[in-house]
């Protein structure tokens, strides 16, 4: 398979360009297609506490590892903190977990989930006796000086965050004294996020684009909602560089610069969506895929609902 590109966070540190996302992959699925990742060539994993697999993807990468197939300097891993741990108390002992449950030393990359904070306790999804979410009130920039002192500690290589919009990440800004490496954010062509990414990288944040195939295996997904790798056009665009649909969707990000983290536990999906760096879209084409945008959002967060932190509650991007 191709070498695939690195980027240069804004701490020096470079990052692969394409990775394996393990959101809603099984823990029974996730241990082979990590494996198989990392045999095609995969060295960027994408991990979170939440999607509740991470042990099964240290198990992974241990194998491979010992079988001398990669060092752990090779690999390059993503986790987040959860919105249960957002205290400043909570979150080296959160990631320590993470770590823990991964078998490793540090990470790559920490990302804060969400700029919401759930009210801090065991259960992921707090809820009252009316099974309403219980929200906590930690601001998300104490959260960040929190995630800047793990990063001191070397406990995470690079540090930054997830799903905050503009104002939020503004707010950040104002007293950080680390900036994030990356803003993790939904991002495919009916969502194609361009002010956002344009004011990330305006402040020397990266964009970590994440379902950008348009997370067509969501739970919530209706049978009617529109699929990105059946769209007409698309499987046009695809046919001319020969090339699949999802393919031609891929290489629209890593083409726009960004970080792009699809997920699979398919071996050969797998290898055909890192089998992107053999060509290149037209100028043209990136304008037309462009004009797919309609707000399309398909990870709308709802448990969060009503928090004041919630980000896509407002005009700011």
């Amino acid at each position: 398979m191709p070498k695939v590109p690195e980027i240069k966070f804004n701490n020096g540190q470079t990052f692969p360009m394409f990775g394996l996302g393990t959101w809603k992959s099984k823990p029974g699925e996730v241990v082979q297609a990590v494996k198989d990742a990392i045999d095609i060539g995969y060295r960027h994993i994408d991990c979170a506490h939440l999607y509740g697999n991470e042990k099964e993807v240290g198990e992974a990468i241990k194998t491979k590892i010992s079988e001398g197939v990669v060092k752990r300097e090779d690999l390059y891993i993503t986790s987040k903190l959860w919105c249960n741990s957002h205290r400043s108390d909570l979150v080296e002992p959160a990631l320590k977990v993470t770590l823990k449950n991964l078998g490793l030393d540090y990470l790559d990359l920490y990302l804060i989930h969400w700029p919401v904070d759930f009210k801090a306790g065991p259960d992921l999804y707090p809820v009252d006796a009316n099974d309403k979410f219980v929200f906590g009130n930690v601001d998300y920039v104490d959260v960040w000086k929190a995630m800047e002192e793990v990063n001191k500690k070397g406990l995470a290589k690079s540090i930054g965050i997830s799903n905050f919009n503009k104002r939020q990440i503004e707010r950040v800004l104002e007293k950080a004294t680390i900036v994030p490496a990356t803003n993790q954010i939904e991002c495919h062509p009916h969502l194609n996020q361009k002010k956002l990414i344009e004011f990330c990288k305006s402040k020397g944040i990266t964009v970590t684009a994440y379902s950008p195939l348009g997370s067509p295996d969501r739970p919530w997904a209706k049978p009617d909602d529109p699929k990105l790798t059946e769209d007409p056009k698309i499987v046009q665009i695809a046919a001319k560089y020969k090339k699949s649909p999802a393919q031609v969707i891929l290489r629209y990000q890593i083409q726009r610069g960004n970080i792009t983290i699809p997920k699979s536990v398919n071996k050969s999906r797998l290898r055909e969506n890192l089998d992107i760096f053999d060509f290149e879209l037209s100028s043209d084409d990136i304008a037309y895929l462009d004009t797919f945008d309609c707000n399309g959002r398909v990870c709308h967060f709802v448990e969060a609902t009503g928090h004041p932190n919630h980000p896509f509650t407002n005009d700011d991007y």
